[in-house]
């Protein structure tokens, strides 16, 4: 029987960050579970994309707040697939800009449920095996919102500052333990049809496209960015880096914002 790949799980595999960890880290060696909420056919295009390029890879569909969802992944995927060495929390929680009257609680509490309380399940359900085994590295994509909240992003910021504050207690109990906790701040645009992509429009991506990227650099190139992903995830533990951000070269960094 051949022996399993190491697993990389990928929650929230959109085209954009997700998707290009997936196929850097399938590159790797590692079978990559990618799983979103929906587009399906969107997530079988990336799945037989790393297959074509000799990788391996599974696709699965995820409501990640359904109660249960997330930790009868991990289970499954241990069960069937193989040891989870590295997993990456990519879901967002962005609901766009709301003032505090046009903020339903649910609204809000979506934001929370998402961005917070489904990485609080992962760990929950995942730490336990990572630490039987003495290693294992969670990945955290954040965002500008988790240290800076702006008019219109209350739901957001809570999330991603609470998001913030999660990876430090897990990484403050689970670092000694072996289990390497990173969340990686990105502090600019991404260049994703799926989730800039669509926020803007396909015109208005187009221009920006145009304008910013196509050689010029000054939007995040998704592939470039799972570079940097694949290198935390292999720092030596004794030069562990906990709290990256990450933006291109001509934008103004957060705290000078």
């Amino acid at each position: 029987m051949a022996e399993r790949k190491p697993v990389i799980l990928v929650l929230g595999a959109g085209a954009g960050i997700g998707g290009h960890v997936a196929q850097r880290f399938a590159a790797g060696g590692y079978h990559a579970v990618l799983c979103r909420r929906s587009d399906e056919a969107g997530l079988d295009r990336l799945v037989s994309e790393i297959q074509d390029s000799g990788g391996e890879a599974t696709g699965m569909l995820l409501n990640a707040v359904e109660e249960g969802a997330i930790e009868d992944l991990v289970f499954r995927v241990e069960r069937d697939i193989g040891p989870i060495e590295v997993a990456l929390f990519n879901l967002g929680a962005q609901i766009g800009n709301r003032a505090l009257g046009d903020t339903p609680l649910k609204t809000f509490e979506l934001g929370w449920r998402m961005a917070t309380f489904g990485l609080f399940r992962l760990a929950q359900a995942l730490f336990q095996l990572m630490e039987a085994r003495g290693s294992g590295t969670l990945l955290v994509t954040s965002a500008t919102a988790a240290v800076r909240g702006n008019a219109g992003q209350h739901s957001h910021a809570a999330a991603m500052g609470g998001r913030r504050m999660l990876c430090q207690t897990l990484n403050a109990e689970f670092a000694p333990k072996g289990i390497h906790v990173a969340h990686i701040l990105i502090d600019g645009p991404v260049e994703a049809p799926d989730t800039l992509g669509k926020l803007l429009g396909p015109e208005r991506f187009a221009e920006l496209k145009a304008e910013k990227s196509d050689g010029k650099d000054e939007l995040i190139l998704p592939g470039e960015l799972a570079e940097s992903y694949w290198h935390i995830a292999h720092q030596h533990r004794s030069a562990w880096s906990h709290e990256v951000d990450i933006r291109p070269f001509k934008n103004v960094p957060w705290w000078n914002n």
